[in-house]
């Protein structure tokens, strides 16, 4: 079924392909803003799932309704289609044009549930700041915090921290659970559970992506992928924030492993569990950093370099340069780079003053 004068709706759906001006003379010419195919797909969800921001904000402008559904059994929304394909630019147009940042889809799927369990934080940002309840559940009965724990994504877990996302303790067990899976098999095993076993071969990609490693698993027919899977692994960073909101100390060797997790020194599992040390700046975390120093494992001695790279600095204070400076020194002269760069790192900390300038 189509809207608007004969013809008209053809006009603005070839539009779309086009460009604006062409969307334009389309909508100037007749056609209705809440032209449908004969599938019942509106022009609207069409140029949101396909990251058009300018062609959606025509189509707003000329009468387009942000929460008409769209699809044969009209249980696709434009802002779940732009949720999905992480379409920041166009969930925000959606949402300033009065769309409703909680409302679901068919099977109970709201565009926060979509963007959260695809790891898409910045819209994520978007539908919070724009009012999107951080604890509606979606169709398991799972909140948004939880499914983001699960997919790894650790700006995705501070945006909605930030927004006062309350399923702290049940998204902590998710990421603890993650922390012992192993990815690969997980989504492999997913996989084929959907498109059997017979015949299927599978490869893995690895790309860092936003402060973590997104792990990508495909299926291979004749050597070509035809169905994939993929999740970030920022599992460690997400246990360790969700720990501080809580008050949970975890153990010196489950932070380190966390540290090294998938990846070194600049990625979220790093710098979060580095940055929980600092804040501890205790004794026991100087003895446990020394330690890591002398380990056998060049990551482990950039991770005990950084954590004393700045622990315990306080007001100005140092407290653990006599004995933290030597280490570092001696760390900086080692046959590894990654823990020499650490330590050189560590040393100059040490030797700014509490400006950022030198002594």
């Amino acid at each position: 079924m189509t809207n608007g004068p004969v013809g008209g709706a053809r006009r603005l759906f070839e539009a779309l392909h086009e460009d604006e001006n062409a969307v334009v003379r389309a909508l100037r010419a007749g056609a209705s803003a809440e032209s449908a195919d004969e599938d019942g797909t509106t022009a609207l969800y069409l140029a949101s799932v396909q990251d058009l921001p300018g062609v959606v904000r025509l189509l707003l402008a000329a009468g387009a309704d942000p929460d008409r559904a769209s699809g044969p059994d009209a249980g696709d929304l434009p802002l779940c289609g732009a949720a999905c394909g992480g379409h920041a630019e166009v969930a925000e147009a959606l949402l300033s044009a009065g769309a409703d940042p909680d409302l679901s889809e068919e099977f109970g799927f709201t565009a926060l549930r979509w963007a959260a369990g695809l790891g898409h934080a910045r819209v994520v940002e978007v539908l919070l700041a724009h009012g999107a309840n951080p604890d509606l559940p979606g169709p398991r009965g799972e909140t948004p915090l939880v499914v983001a724990a699960r997919r790894g994504s650790a700006h995705t877990v501070r945006a909605l921290l930030r927004h006062g996302a309350r399923a702290v303790a049940p998204a902590l067990e998710e990421a603890v659970r993650m922390l012992a899976v192993d990815v690969e098999q997980e989504l492999r095993d997913a996989l084929r559970a959907m498109y059997g076993e017979e015949g299927h071969e599978s490869a893995v990609h690895r790309e860092t992506v936003d402060g973590g490693v997104t792990v990508t698993v495909e299926l291979l027919r004749d050597g070509e992928p035809f169905a994939a899977q993929d999740v970030q692994t920022g599992h460690g960073a997400i246990a360790t924030l969700l720990e501080g909101e809580l008050g949970v100390r975890a153990p010196f060797d489950e932070l380190a492993a966390r540290g090294v997790r998938g990846g070194g020194p600049g990625l979220d599992n790093w710098l979060v569990t580095v940055g929980a040390l600092w804040l501890r700046g205790d004794e026991e975390t100087f003895q446990a950093a020394a330690a890591w120093t002398a380990s056998e494992d060049p990551l482990r001695q950039a991770f005990g370099a950084d954590v004393l790279g700045r622990l315990g600095f306080h007001d100005g204070e140092k407290p653990f340069a006599a004995r933290a400076v030597p280490l570092l020194r001696e760390l900086a002269r080692s046959g590894y780079p990654v823990a020499a760069e650490a330590a050189v790192r560590a040393l100059d900390r040490y030797e700014e003053g509490p400006a950022g300038a030198r002594d």
